[in-house]
Formats: structure tokens, C-alpha cells, sequence
């Protein structure tokens, strides 16, 4: 991908997601006021707990009434309808691996690895289309069952043309090595802040993706501050495997970087199956 439709991406998830919290500085003098940005974190006085109280722009994470992650323990079953279904298209794109440190924007994610993808690729959510712009990972997983986390969980970020976010997880549990995050470990950035990408090495997302034959549906929010609701979530039911060694070595990278799961409130959770 060109250098021109990386920006374009992320000018892209910025202002959308964002709203008024901000984006990176586009010069020199911007520079200072986008260092001065509100941090956040998974801990502390900067924890999750107090994200509502470290800026006027969190305020929904601690008002809001849809947030995200949830406890998906009293999914209700429910066949496939008009707004549900999901089909996805992802193509090949080159590797480029961020690793980021509690800043304010989704592609810095707090804390995580994160891997942003080629135009092109899409997600299709009952009728809408949605364009994938990157995926990251959280670890501990951020949705639980009935109480239980995953070792991990694999976010990927998508958007409709009309701005709305639609995001597919999938939990990831220890079991046979999994070639897939092979190239994606070699490649972790040793420190925050910085990106690698890697022109010659080529990802498929799909090898990310268990099967999307069931998967739990609902409406939620960002799970990182702002905590933006209207978000479009469905969390795949058959996790994805991966070696201890691996999910260590990215375990590594991001420690504790998930939020609590929050009240469901008077939500509903479908149980689809495909």
C-alpha cells in the first residue's frame, strides 16, 4: 500500500472515531498541544475506573448505558435475520505492525499491537458493508463467558461509508502453534511508539479468523476511551488457537490492556448461527 492510502486510512479512523477528542498533529506546531493530550491507561489513577473523570470527552465511560465489553453467558439463541448475517471478503495485504502506549485515538489503541490493513477488505453485517481498517489484540480477552476470559482477544475495526463501526472478535485460547502469528511476532516493534513495516511480507487476515458459524451479537461501544457508542459488535464463538510461546511473546508486548466487561443493561445478546 502507498504511502498516500496509509494516510488516507488513518485520516480516516481518526475522524471518524474520534469526534472532537482529536488526531495527530498535521505539522510542527501542532506538536506540543497533541503531547499534552489526555493519557489513559489500564491501571492506576489513569485506570478505567477514573477514564470518565480524566477528560470531558470520556464522559460516556461512565454515563453511557451501551458500553463495551460485555458478559456473553445469557446470549439468547436466535436464527440469522435481515440485520445479523455475516459474510466476509479480505484479501492480502502488506504487514505493518504499530505498537502503541495510552494515547488518545484508535490507532493508538492503549497498549496494544496492532496491525493496520489495505483498503479493499470488507465485512458485510446483515445488508451494510463494512471496510476493515486494522486489528489489534487485547489480552486478557475483554468479553468474557459466564465469567471466563480468554488468554486473548483479536479485535478488527471496521467502517461503513456512513461513519458507523462494526467490530468482529475473536478469543484466542492456547493449544497448537498457529503459523499464522508467526510473521506478526517476528515483526513486534521492541518498544512503544514505534512501526515497523515490512513490504515483502504479506498477511491474511482470514488465517485470523475461527469459523463464523456461530457468533454472539449486540450493540455496544468502543472498548477504549472515548467509549463512543452505536458500535456494531459480533464476537465469534469458536475461539482461535495459538502456542503459549505465542501468546506470550505478544502477551509481552501489551500486558493487562483489557477493560472490565460492563453492565448489560436492558440489552439484549443474540446467539446466531449461521
Amino acid at each position: 500500500m502507498s504511502d498516500m492510502s496509509r494516510a488516507r486510512v488513518r485520516a480516516v479512523v481518526t475522524a471518524v472515531v474520534l469526534g472532537t477528542v482529536g488526531c495527530a498533529p498535521a505539522d510542527e506546531n501542532a506538536v506540543e498541544e497533541h503531547e499534552a493530550a489526555v493519557h489513559w491507561g489500564y491501571q492506576g489513577e489513569e485506570g478505567p475506573e477514573h477514564w470518565a473523570e480524566l477528560s470531558d470527552d470520556f464522559a460516556l465511560c461512565g454515563s453511557g448505558t451501551v458500553q463495551s465489553p460485555i458478559d456473553l453467558g445469557a446470549a439468547v439463541p436466535m436464527a440469522p435475520g435481515a440485520g445479523t448475517g455475516l459474510q466476509r471478503d479480505y484479501g492480502t495485504g502488506a504487514l505493518s505492525i504499530a505498537r502503541h502506549d495510552h494515547v488518545v485515538d484508535v490507532l493508538d489503541n492503549g497498549h496494544t499491537i496492532q496491525v493496520t490493513y489495505e483498503e479493499g477488505s470488507t465485512l458485510t453485517v446483515g445488508r451494510v458493508e463494512y471496510e476493515l481498517l486494522q486489528f489489534h489484540f487485547h489480552a486478557p480477552s475483554e468479553h468474557t463467558i459466564d465469567g471466563r476470559h480468554y488468554p486473548m482477544e483479536l479485535h478488527l475495526v471496521h467502517r461503513a461509508e456512513s461513519g458507523e463501526l462494526a467490530v468482529l472478535g475473536v478469543f484466542i485460547e492456547e493449544g497448537e502453534s498457529n503459523p499464522a502469528f508467526d510473521a506478526l511476532i517476528e515483526g513486534l516493534p521492541s518498544a512503544a511508539g514505534e512501526e515497523r513495516r515490512f513490504t515483502d511480507v504479506e498477511i491474511e487476515v482470514d488465517a485470523f479468523i475461527s469459523s463464523e458459524d456461530e457468533y454472539y451479537r449486540y450493540e455496544g461501544s468502543l472498548t477504549t476511551p472515548p467509549c463512543s457508542e452505536g458500535v456494531h459488535w459480533a464476537v465469534l464463538t469458536e475461539p482461535l488457537h495459538a502456542s503459549a510461546e505465542q501468546i506470550a511473546a505478544l502477551d509481552a508486548a501489551m500486558p493487562a490492556n483489557n477493560r472490565p466487561v460492563q453492565a448489560l443493561g436492558s440489552r439484549e445478546v443474540a446467539l446466531i448461527t449461521q
